[in-house]
């Protein structure tokens, strides 16, 4: 029997109902202006709106004013800084070396320092370690140096990313001549991140640091790290061996498993957070929980149901069960083995998702007591989008995926019929979703923006590859029934003004891209999912700017491919963008 995986389970069931799945597939239309035009920049109220000069900076700063000149940057510079920013300093000097091959030697040319930045609003929204850090940050570049400033260590680190993307673009000769410039920027969102699946493909930590790398080059920090599910788990809880010593073996198909020790974890939370990104762990219960019962079948329930498809594949309706003692035992011995190798979230992510054949009340039931044994712990919640069925704080975060119109499904005449035994299984789960993000808003809590339509990369390329052996790999990667998505696509939305129910800023936590590795059977297949797209992700949870450009963007995407070349990153080369 062929194993389904974790939202696999919607996805076949959707494809069942749908083929493919083009229905919530909505690119809101791009404005072709003249290339006048396109260089002024559309802002939110509040933001300046300068005429300004487009840098191949991604994402988009808030303003970028042009000014007369150049400075060449060469191995023979270095940077002028107080002791509180050596940090940021040395892993800038490092960065600029694997970005371009350019080694800063000097110590002089590039100046940093604390100093508030109060042209850009302060980030809406919530930070995933629960501080309140200004990011906003300012870079000059005239004929006499560069100057980079913030008012933290974190927002001179953002500013210092910037010009690494500028050096790189700029490099020629084994020198950068930068135009003269001035940005001022800040994020609009404080939760910017990528979901992780690390359990249908095992990603190893040196894997996992090449994708911390990519978020930090774009100015994302958040990693979530899909750590449980059917197919095996992939963290270390002593007092339960056997979730190590047997569920971590396997992972989707004849895939190989494997966890990550705790040693592990520690090196990847620490290189996350140098990088100020932060590693936020979930647990998925109490669905997706095949490889717990393999490991402790007690837990189970006594009937493990599931659905066949008729294709060779099931989908198992099976979940912890809330009234039995012992399952509360697991989940202490989880959180009290897991919370403390994450020591820079604020959150844990409980799941909550696609607990098909879970009756409302076991769901609701379940779910409240799971979040009040993570506060217990110090912790705040968040889950995806089917928790806000239950009673939440104002504190908690849903994270909102399901921007589907449910009642357009099954308008296809052509679409095979699903199984009988599938469909109100199906229809009632699909239809309970339309009303979570209201139901979680209603309660004040915010929203994670995670959109199947727009955020979801286990999706085909649309964009033809100029590669040839990459060709072949588009043919396999990716989920068909979604339907093929261009690069474009990816940018022609507005976290805001393109979701069902969201009516402000001030209801969005943040915004984060998710990646399943159901096709993904490597780290080559996982980075040509990953770019150009996660570029276009980071665009739209810092950028102000609310309608993207395409040629436009397109350019600044064409200038960081130098960068991915050094990185030896893998990345789809779209026939629809210029490369340099």
């Amino acid at each position: 029997m062929v194993e389904v995986t974790g939202c696999e389970r919607l996805r076949q069931a959707l494809c069942l109902l749908q083929q493919p799945l083009r229905v919530h597939l909505r690119p809101v239309p791009i404005a072709h202006t003249s290339d006048a035009a396109a260089n002024d920049l559309v802002v939110r109220p509040g933001v300046p709106q300068n005429r300004r000069m487009t840098l191949p900076v991604i994402p988009s700063p808030a303003t970028a004013t042009a000014l007369d000149g150049t400075f060449t940057l060469t191995s023979a510079s270095g940077v002028v800084h107080s002791a509180e920013l050596a940090g940021p300093v040395a892993r800038f000097v490092e960065d600029v070396r694997l970005d371009s091959g350019l080694t800063l030697t000097g110590d002089s040319g590039i100046t940093v320092e604390l100093r508030p930045v109060a042209d850009v609003p302060p980030a809406g929204g919530l930070r995933a370690d629960g501080s309140e850090v200004d990011e906003r940050h300012g870079l000059e570049v005239s004929p006499t140096g560069v100057r980079v400033w913030g008012a933290t260590p974190e927002a001179v680190h953002r500013g210092l990313t910037s010009l690494r993307q500028l050096v790189s673009a700029h490099l020629q000769d084994g020198a950068a001549v930068l135009p003269a410039a001035r940005i001022v920027d800040g994020p609009r969102f404080a939760w910017r991140g990528l979901s992780l699946d690390v359990v249908r493909t095992f990603h190893t930590p040196d894997e996992v640091r090449r994708v911390i790398d990519m978020l930090a080059l774009y100015k994302l920090n958040v990693l979530h790290l899909h750590l449980t599910d059917d197919q095996g788990w992939r963290v270390e809880v002593p007092s339960r061996p056997a979730l190590t010593d047997v569920a971590a073996k396997g992972a989707l198909g004849d895939r190989p498993g494997g966890y990550y020790s705790r040693d592990e974890l520690a090196e990847l939370v620490a290189y996350a957070a140098e990088r100020y990104v932060t590693v936020v762990p979930e647990i998925d219960i109490p669905g997706h929980t095949s490889a717990v019962f393999t490991a402790y079948p007690e837990l189970a329930p006594a009937e493990l149901r599931t659905i066949e498809l008729g294709n060779g594949t099931s989908i198992p309706l099976s979940a912890l069960e809330p009234g039995r003692p012992e399952t509360w035992t697991f989940v202490d011995d989880v959180l009290d083995a897991v919370i403390p190798q994450f020591p820079q979230s604020a959150y844990v992510h409980i799941g909550g998702d696609e607990t098909w054949g879970m009756s409302d009340e076991d769901h609701v039931t379940f779910v409240e007591k799971a979040a009040g044994l993570v506060r217990d712990r110090g912790k705040k919640v968040v889950g995806w989008q089917e928790i806000a069925r239950a009673t939440l704080g104002s504190e908690d975060v849903v994270q909102f995926w399901l921007d589907l119109d449910i009642d357009k499904m099954g308008e296809n005449p052509d679409a095979p019929t699903p199984p009988e035994e599938l469909l109100p299984v199906l229809a009632d789960a699909l239809r309970k979703a339309k009303y979570d993000a209201p139901k979680a808003l209603e309660q004040g809590a915010k929203l994670i923006v995670s959109p199947v339509t727009w955020l979801y990369f286990d999706r085909p390329h649309a964009d033809t590859s100029t590669d040839a052996e990459q060709e072949q790999a588009r043919v396999r990667l990716g989920l068909e029934f979604y339907g093929a998505a261009s690069i474009e696509h990816g940018v022609s939305w507005d976290p805001v003004d393109s979701l069902p129910g969201i009516e402000s800023a001030d209801q969005i936590a943040g915004v984060e891209a998710a990646i399943w590795c159901e096709t993904i059977t490597g780290p080559e297949d996982l980075e040509l999912l990953l770019l150009p797209r996660l570029p276009g992700a980071a665009e739209k949870a810092w950028s102000h700017q609310t309608d993207t450009h395409w040629p436009e963007y397109a350019s600044r995407l064409a200038q960081q491919s130098p960068t991915w070349r050094n990185r030896t990153w893998t990345w789809l080369h779209s026939a629809e963008v210029p490369w340099t």
